[in-house]
């Protein structure tokens, strides 16, 4: 009796103790997670800060000033919320990318049209129509334009497997250039000396949120992400697209239209960098100068990344984003510092992060993850 006792509480104990070294494991995939994240981003900055130092300039007094601007001023604050809108929609058609194993290196160019587009038939279809409706077919002309600009990656892809890091960006480079033209020639506003389109109305623009400068783009752009996040973690659509970006091959032997599903990434992720663009013009800046390109899309590629698709942490990142910008504008003109710092620190970031991807997957090959 008493060894019977004995065995099973020995047997008992086995899976206690594999359940608590499981657990342990969880932990420590948790925890070294959140240093792969937080990690590039912390020595990106320590790095930024060495040439700082370099260049004659105190950084806790360029960073402090950055944080007091774009953070702990009520109008800097405002514009750092403004300015996440059309970031966030860049950020959410990168999620729907990457995770479905897709490079769409064209954001810029889709976003850059979509605003274009946008910024030309706003001032006009608000004479004809009420504002929020203006605001409404607005929003799904820029997202059409995205979509449509990636057209030819999509099939391209699709059906001949081109590679669509090539093709977005030759199709970057033509967008960025197409839409140039249109102001300049086809969409000028014949009112101005400077070459851009007809400017809309604040008045005409989205609306503002609780009697603040804060548009409500940014609204838009948190419901985009969010639902994004809910689409891959949640839904069998998402599921679908997850196992394409695992595994193509897979996926057709599961039975998975996998052609019509990398169309459908395409057009998903596009349309939101329209809609980013459209955003843009409508809640920010109302018309498009020529040679303007804010570039939006490399520079959010980092912060994806960082994020590990997750919704939720992407919009941390991308409000310190939005901070940094706005406030380094500010330090620059304070304290010498040239304006385009701070895509030196998100190249750093980019540097990191891929000496950082390389790490953790040597790791996970030699634990067989």
């Amino acid at each position: 009796m008493t060894a019977s006792v004995s065995s099973t509480a020995k047997s008992g104990e086995i899976p206690t103790t594999k359940r608590a070294e499981d657990r342990g494991e969880a932990t420590k995939e948790r925890l070294l997670t959140l240093l792969l994240s937080v990690g590039p981003l912390i020595a990106a900055l320590l790095i930024a800060s060495l040439i700082l130092v370099l260049m004659g300039v105190d950084p806790l007094a360029y960073y402090g000033y950055i944080v007091k601007r774009g953070l702990l001023s009520p109008t800097g604050l405002q514009a750092t919320l403004t300015g996440m809108g059309p970031m966030l929609l860049i950020a959410a058609s990168l999620i729907v990318a990457f995770r479905a194993g897709i490079w769409n290196l064209g954001g810029d160019a889709q976003f850059l049209l979509g605003a274009v587009f946008v910024a030309a038939s706003a001032p006009l279809l608000v004479q004809i129509m009420p504002v929020w409706a203006m605001l409404i077919i607005s929003l799904a002309i820029g997202a059409t334009i995205g979509a449509i600009w990636s057209i030819v990656p999509a099939l391209l892809r699709a059906y001949q497997g081109v590679n669509e890091i090539i093709t977005t960006m030759m199709m970057t480079f033509l967008g960025i250039s197409f839409a140039n033209v249109l102001v300049k020639l086809l969409f000028l506003d014949p009112a101005t000396t400077v070459p851009q389109t007809r400017t809309l109305a604040v008045e005409d623009r989205l609306p503002r949120l609780f009697d603040t400068t804060v548009s409500s783009g940014v609204l838009i752009g948190l419901a985009a992400i969010l639902i994004v996040h809910f689409i891959m973690a949640r839904t069998s659509f998402g599921l679908k697209l997850r196992i394409v970006g695992a595994n193509a091959r897979a996926a057709i032997h599961a039975g998975l239209p996998v052609s019509a599903l990398t169309v459908a990434v395409f057009a998903m992720s596009a349309g939101l960098s329209g809609l980013s663009g459209a955003t843009a013009i409508l809640g920010q800046y109302g018309n498009v100068r020529a040679d303007w390109n804010p570039a939006y899309s490399l520079t959010i590629v980092p912060l994806v990344f960082l994020a590990r698709f997750n919704g939720f942490a992407t919009i941390a990142y991308v409000f310190f984003f939005s901070m940094l910008s706005i406030g380094s504008e500010s330090a620059a003109r304070r304290m010498g510092v040239p304006n385009y710092f701070t895509l030196v620190t998100m190249a750093v970031l980019l540097i990191l992060l891929g000496i950082t991807e390389m790490l953790d997957k040597r790791r996970r090959d030699r634990k067989g993850i």
